[in-house]
């Protein structure tokens, strides 16, 4: 008699069956099943349409999300970047319709904080301060700027559904300042020449470490790319990478106005500061901090007496904290310090990003908070409504997890040089105009440093002229505020308006400029 390979057993599978198991032929065994892996299309696009209402005024756009390959030095594609684009739809002429490129930061943040809050026809849900609301989702933008430019977001290696494609290659390729710069810039340089846009007005925004970002941008963009832009946006900015002749981007001395702007939003301050307007307070804050507080500073130990308890009584009347608690930190607070301490008598913490948001630790003790009060309530808003939106209102079906913050470590932060690129950029092209965007509220790249690295962004007359700074009254994400929503919103409008130069103006200094 013959035995079919499906009837031969095993003493194991016997086994098996005797005890109340299940069994598969050895055959069926011995095959490895195939394996699967999450992955994304390196090069794919779904466009949808939709229209919304702007300032009264109903505007159809075309909204096409999908990847575009990053290509390596051998012209292989090495990654693929997801991205979001807004295009108005009832444009003919696109050669004076402005394109703006947004990056978020990080650097390991992905695109959905300025797409969903800020500048998109899509808004996230939240309140009117920018707290989370259920259900979780989207609803039309009403500020949005896509009546006057069109808008793509873009999500860097890691981060969104952006990922590296291939066994081989080495992710730590695109982590870094430099590193970064090279390849986004080759990236534009494709999209442009993809969406017909070379002769548009470009622009670049950026957040957080996206400041880093677009500053080198713009000069690599120039310099390599031969692409030349009208206006780089930088919102809630880093150091650049500068090394002013003064103190350091984002110094303990620097943040005096940001702590009186803080101490003031939770009457923490004397009645006499309290009672005043913001604005003209912290006018007052900035002068002092420039012409009293960073001098004495910088005496380090060798301060006299009388003037360290001046210093010390004055910062601490701006800050909202005591005198001893100034002189214990040699009259330079540190921010952590400072956000442990300003409510703890009242057993709250205040947020890093944005400090109307109020903490609860497990303990009043110590010197800094358990968690970023701030930070939990935005991922409790975003990240729900961005994977709905891409997911289900837009049709981008994947297995992959949206990163809203993705591994991008280690990250190579030598040779930042990026500051110095936006400069150069401006010095060489005089179309080119920068705004600052900072909201008050904001302890991790705080306003009064934003203010400063601008001024050492524009060290000459000529270049001061192109420079811009708009404050407002909420924190990191200062559009999470409706009313900031609508002010910061139509501030870029303005921003645009300006930097687009009357038809046949040549790009030169001098008199005919």
């Amino acid at each position: 008699m013959t035995t079919t390979p499906l009837l031969r057993w095993s003493a194991a599978a016997v086994l098996l069956l005797l005890l109340g198991g299940t069994a598969l032929p050895v055959h069926a065994q011995a095959t490895e099943p195939p394996q699967l892996k999450r992955t994304l299309p390196p090069d794919t696009a779904i466009t949808k349409t939709d229209r919304v209402t702007v300032k009264g005024q109903e505007v159809p756009y075309e909204v096409t999300t999908g990847t575009q390959p990053v290509y390596g030095d051998d012209d292989r594609a090495t990654a693929s970047l997801h991205y979001t684009y807004y295009r108005r739809s009832d444009v003919e002429n696109r050669a004076e319709r402005p394109l703006m490129v947004s990056f978020n930061g990080g650097p390991g943040s992905g695109s959905l904080w300025m797409h969903l809050g800020y500048t998109s026809p899509k808004h996230l849900l939240i309140s009117d301060e920018g707290y989370p609301v259920q259900p979780y989702g989207v609803e039309d933008n009403n500020q949005s700027i896509i009546d006057v430019a069109d808008i793509v977001y873009v999500n860097p290696v890691n981060t969104g559904f952006s990922r590296v494609l291939g066994e081989d290659t080495d992710a730590e390729q695109f982590f870094g300042v430099n590193a970064d710069v090279d390849y986004l810039a080759d990236w534009i340089d494709t999209f442009i020449s993809r969406h017909d846009r070379w002769r548009s007005p470009k622009y670049l925004i950026g957040e957080s470490y996206g400041t880093t970002r677009v500053a080198g941008l713009a000069g690599e963009l120039q310099n390599s790319h031969w692409t030349y832009l009208n206006g780089v946006i930088l919102v809630s900015p880093t150091g650049l990478g500068m090394e002013p002749a003064g103190p350091s981007p984002r110094s303990e001395a620097l943040k005096l106005p940001y702590y009186a702007a803080t101490a003031w939003y939770h009457e923490q301050l004397p009645d006499a500061l309290q009672n005043r307007d913001l604005s003209a307070l912290l006018s007052e804050v900035e002068d002092y901090t420039v012409e009293e507080y960073i001098p004495a500073v910088t005496r380090g130990g060798f301060i006299d007496d009388a003037r360290r308890q001046t210093v010390a009584q004055q910062v601490a009347r701006y800050a909202g904290l005591s005198e001893q608690f100034v002189r214990n930190h040699n009259l330079a607070v540190p921010s952590d310090a400072f956000w442990k301490e300003l409510l703890q008598d009242e057993g709250h913490t205040v947020g890093r990003l944005d400090s109307r948001y109020r903490g609860v630790d497990v303990k009043n003790a110590g010197d800094s908070y358990d968690y970023p009060a701030e930070l939990t309530a935005w991922n409790h808003a975003f990240t729900p409504a961005i994977n709905h939106y891409l997911r289900d209102e837009l049709g981008f079906a994947t297995d992959l997890q949206y990163n809203t913050f993705g591994s991008v470590y280690p990250w190579d932060d030598d040779n930042n040089r990026t500051g110095a690129q936006l400069r150069e950029a401006m010095a060489q092209n005089p179309y080119l105009h920068v705004m600052v965007q900072s909201g008050y509220y904001d302890g991790a790249t705080d306003y009064f440093s934003a203010k400063y690295v601008m001024w050492n962004l524009g060290t000459r007359e000529t270049m001061r002229d192109r420079l811009r700074f708009e404050g407002y009254r909420s924190g990191h994400m200062m559009y999470l505020r409706s009313e900031d929503l609508a002010a910061s919103n139509e501030d870029i409008r303005t921003f645009i308006q300006n930097s687009i130069p009357d038809e046949g103006t040549p790009a030169r200094y001098g008199p005919d400029q």
